[in-house]
């Protein structure tokens, strides 16, 4: 046993009579249902039995007595595995004690320290007029349109219309688009369409390739070469609405331009507020992590690096890119998680047992109201939803999410904020 870990290690006996007693009624059992040649069912001798079956008997007796031993010992221990026993060095006779080891996981002990009235500090987050104006601007372009332009070349700024088709260097699914606008000139638009689509005319057909950053933001295109073959099928211009009481009317309920200004700022403020108490909780749930020293479960640990995985692959697949086709070591991504995954294991034993400690419960109508959350995103009845998170055995993990929430939600409340001013 390794005090920094949570593996144990029990050296357990289980006494010779109740060995022998397991023997004889396995023993038995055999005999009643044994087919013995020379004999009729049932009828073969208890000693001969014991002898012909006796790799078979020991298993049995093994199968009903380490369990009961394991347990047994783990009550009295006080013990709460996380994981299954594993057991070896099994000194089995049929007269004797039965000896083996018990190896296994467990629940680690520690002792709350510090973690009510704690300080955390969270930036300032100011919103100027130039957020306001801004957020204005990006309204404005959501709502912008495209006016053909007629008589002139492309010129940075510009929308040109193509119809392309990218090959990959190598062999691959091809890129291919009818009508597509391209930003020429724009921090978005990858420099080889820049050069050569700037100065083109309508008509004009162009080729050339394109290298992709391995950190692009698609996944499908980093570190890839196409090949492209593009024709210009227009030119136009972005044209934004100005900013009249007229458009404040068609893009919001406001009655006009100063009132969408005013609800823009309240929007912005109170998006802050949420960034600044979210930010807060992770400071807070990384203090309180940071000052309590424990070992936590490996199994947890490895459990948990599998998820970080697992999240890491369900945001390509929802992006849709294959994760096999992605050039990635999946490997050292999941062991570049440990140090993470670690964090996380302890700050949800910790979150445990602070709500404990304080008495922090989930009561069913706040299940429920989660529940009704995911039927309505997945157009499920409530009652399919709750069978089907009862039969992945689902339900109790989403409470004890609930629990976690309640309980750094209980924690902020209980800390004090200082803001501070991020030097620029």
């Amino acid at each position: 046993m390794t005090e920094a870990t949570c593996r144990r290690e029990l050296e357990l006996e289980i006494p010779a009579e109740t060995v022998k007693k397991a023997v004889e009624r396995v023993a038995k059992e055999f005999a009643r249902v044994a087919r013995v040649p020379g004999f009729r069912p049932g009828k073969a001798p208890v000693t001969l039995i014991r002898r012909r079956f006796a790799d078979d008997i020991k298993s049995e007796v093994l199968q009903s007595l380490v369990p009961e031993q394991i347990e047994r010992a783990v009550t009295e221990s006080k013990l709460v595995p996380v994981t299954q026993p594993q057991v070896d060095k099994v000194d089995f006779t049929e007269t004797g004690p039965v000896k083996f080891r018990a190896t296994f996981e467990v629940l680690p002990e520690f002792e709350l320290g510090q973690y009510k009235d704690l300080e955390v500090e969270v930036d300032e987050l100011k919103i100027e007029d130039s957020d306001v104006d801004k957020a204005l601007d990006e309204l404005r372009d959501r709502n912008a349109t495209f006016v053909p332009v007629e008589g002139r070349a492309v010129a940075d700024g510009d929308y040109a219309q193509l119809k392309l088709k990218g090959i990959p260097a190598g062999g691959g699914e091809p890129i291919e688009a009818d009508s597509v606008l391209c930003h020429v000139g724009g921090e978005e638009t990858m420099e080889p369409f820049n050069q050569n689509l700037r100065g083109a005319n309508t008509g004009d057909h162009k080729t050339f390739d394109v290298t992709y950053p391995s950190d692009y933001p698609d996944p499908k295109l980093q570190g890839k070469t196409y090949t492209y073959a593009v024709e210009v099928l227009g030119i136009k211009e972005k044209k934004q609405p100005e900013l009249t009481d007229e458009f404040a009317k068609d893009v919001s309920d406001a009655t006009s331009l100063e009132e969408l200004r005013k609800k823009l700022r309240e929007s912005l403020e109170a998006a802050r507020a949420h960034r600044q108490s979210e930010q807060g909780r992770e400071k807070l749930l990384a203090q309180i992590v940071k000052s309590h020293e424990f070992p936590v479960p490996e199994a947890l640990v490895e459990h948990q690096m599998d998820s970080r995985l697992e999240r890491t692959v369900r945001s390509l697949a929802s992006q849709g890119v294959d994760p096999r086709a992605v050039n990635v070591d999946w490997v050292a991504l999941r062991s570049r998680q440990k140090e993470r995954s670690i964090d996380d294991v302890k700050a949800e034993l910790l979150l445990d047992r602070i709500a404990t400690a304080e008495k922090i419960d989930v009561a069913e109508e706040e299940v429920e109201k989660q529940i009704a959350a995911i039927a309505e995103r997945s157009g499920e009845s409530a009652t399919a939803v709750r069978a089907n998170l009862t039969r992945q055995g689902a339900l109790d993990r989403m409470k004890s999410k609930i629990r976690s929430e309640k309980t750094l939600d209980w924690l902020f409340s209980n800390s004090r904020t200082r803001t501070i001013t991020k030097e620029k």
